[in-house]
């Protein structure tokens, strides 16, 4: 678990970032082309997970609640004023989950941003997508994206083993929509739901990795048409 100081860091990142956003809405118009672009590239990529039963649900969860094109500012906020009270009820893992996804929101919303930098004007496509994305390079950043949504995958699949978890889930339903919190509360129960549903994520996580990392690496390279199929 990440200390509070190591989160907050992160969230102030994020801020100066989407206060940067607000304050230009040639910028903000741009992000969101771009991040609806991505959010159908994925779709076409995980089309035929998204057709199973069994992983559905969790597909689901991780093109909106985790990498989809959606303001997740007021969950981040919430967390901040939360933490104290989450902490001494839910699961560390849970916890730990939720943690990591604010990092990941911080580390997507720096390269959206550097993304947009280089794009080439017009609608976004294929090849200019690949070439702001070659362009921008971090393939550390690039690797710990992926690593990120990976990790988070594994905890909630290994939440959903714990036999307190659900029950705590529960409980905690009540207060946290009383106290204001329900949008973090919602976050937990659609991920939970999500992998219980699933009984097993191993064989789902490794193809995102596969994928993902086979797709990063080609457009790091510099090929204007990676994985083609999967787009």
């Amino acid at each position: 678990m990440e200390s509070l100081e190591y989160l907050e860091r992160l969230w102030e990142r994020k801020r100066a970032l989407d206060a940067r956003e607000l304050a230009d809405a040639q910028l903000a118009a741009r992000l969101r082309e771009l991040r609806a672009w991505q959010a159908a590239r994925l779709a076409r990529t995980y089309e035929d997970l998204r057709r199973e039963p069994r992983y559905r649900a969790a597909v689901e969860f991780f093109l909106t609640d985790l990498y989809g094109p959606h303001d997740f500012g007021t969950r981040d906020r919430l967390f901040d004023r939360a933490w104290e009270r989450l902490r001494r009820t839910l699961p560390r893992i849970v916890l730990s989950a939720l943690a990591d996804t604010v990092e990941l929101q911080g580390l997507t919303a720096e390269l959206d941003h550097a993304m947009v930098a280089e794009l080439a004007p017009g609608p976004v496509t294929q090849e200019s997508y690949a070439a702001a994305y070659h362009a921008v390079g971090h393939p550390a950043q690039r690797a710990r994206q992926i690593e990120l949504i990976v990790g988070i995958g594994s905890m909630l699949d290994r939440a959903v083993a714990h036999p307190l978890t659900g029950l705590a889930l529960v409980a905690a339903r009540v207060p946290a929509y009383a106290t204001g919190f329900g949008a973090l509360q919602s976050f937990f129960e659609r991920g939970y739901d999500a992998f219980r549903e699933m009984k097993g994520a191993a064989s789902l996580l490794d193809t995102i990795r596969s994928r993902e990392m086979q797709l990063m690496q080609a457009l790091l390279r510099g090929d204007p048409r990676p994985l083609d199929s999967r787009m």
